[in-house]
C-alpha cells in the first residue's frame, strides 16, 4: 500500500511536468511562405493574415502541438492582378473558402532541433496529410520578461490534391505552372499572459 501511495504522489508530480507551455503565433515577426514553378522560373508569394497556437516544451515531443488558421484572401505575390486570379475560383475560391487550416497529429523524427511535424492541412474544401521538416529555433526571453520561441518548417503539397487544377498549355509543350508547391513558414510565438496577450509587440 505504502509502494501504491508513493506512485501516485510521483505520478501527480510527474503528469504536470508534461504539460507543454502553450504559445501563440506572433503574426508581425512570423511568415507563412510559399514558392511554385512559372514556365523556366519560381514565384514566390505569402499570406499576411495567419494566427494560431503552438503546445511546446522542449524535450517533451509527445505532448507538442500546432493548430492555425490562414486567410486565403491575405495572398501576396507583389503583383495585383496576379493576386486577384489567385483568390479567384480557378484557384482559392476565397469567397466559398474563407480559411485554410492545419492542426498537427504527431511528432516524429526528433533530432536535436530538428523533427518531422505531420499535421492535417484544410485548402480549398479539401483536408489531407501533411510532413513538415520542423526547425525548432530554441526558447529565450524577450526585454519585457515574455516567454518566446521561435520555428521554421519547410515542405511540399501538390495542389492537384486540393482540387486547385487551373493551368494553361504552352505552345511548345508542357505547363505554363507547376503542380508542387513549396512550403517555407518562419514562425516567432510568445506565451499568452493573463491578459490572453503574448507581451508588446516590437
Amino acid at each position: 500500500m505504502r509502494l501504491i501511495l508513493a506512485l501516485a504522489v510521483v505520478t501527480a508530480v510527474a503528469v504536470p511536468a508534461l504539460h507543454a507551455e502553450t504559445y501563440e503565433i506572433d503574426a508581425a515577426h512570423s511568415q507563412v511562405g510559399f514558392r511554385v514553378k512559372h514556365l523556366v522560373g519560381k514565384v514566390p508569394g505569402r499570406f499576411t493574415k495567419f494566427a494560431g497556437s503552438i503546445d511546446f516544451t522542449p524535450g517533451k515531443p509527445e505532448s507538442w502541438k500546432v493548430s492555425a488558421e490562414i486567410d486565403p484572401a491575405s495572398i501576396n505575390t507583389d503583383n495585383e492582378k496576379r493576386d486577384a486570379h489567385l483568390k479567384s475560383p480557378d484557384f482559392f475560391d476565397v469567397e466559398k473558402f474563407p480559411a485554410m487550416t492545419f492542426k498537427s497529429t504527431k511528432v516524429t523524427g526528433v533530432k536535436g532541433d530538428s523533427a518531422k511535424l505531420h499535421g492535417d492541412l484544410t485548402m480549398h474544401g479539401v483536408t489531407k496529410n501533411m510532413v513538415l521538416d520542423l526547425e525548432i529555433g530554441g526558447t529565450v526571453k524577450d526585454p519585457w520578461g515574455n516567454a518566446k520561441a521561435g520555428f521554421s518548417a519547410t515542405g511540399t503539397i501538390n495542389r492537384k490534391d486540393f482540387g486547385i487544377i487551373w493551368n494553361k498549355t504552352l505552345d511548345a509543350g508542357g505547363l505554363m505552372l507547376g503542380e508542387e508547391i513549396a512550403i517555407v513558414i518562419d514562425i516567432e510565438a510568445g506565451v499568452k499572459s493573463k491578459e490572453g496577450k503574448s507581451g508588446k509587440p516590437k
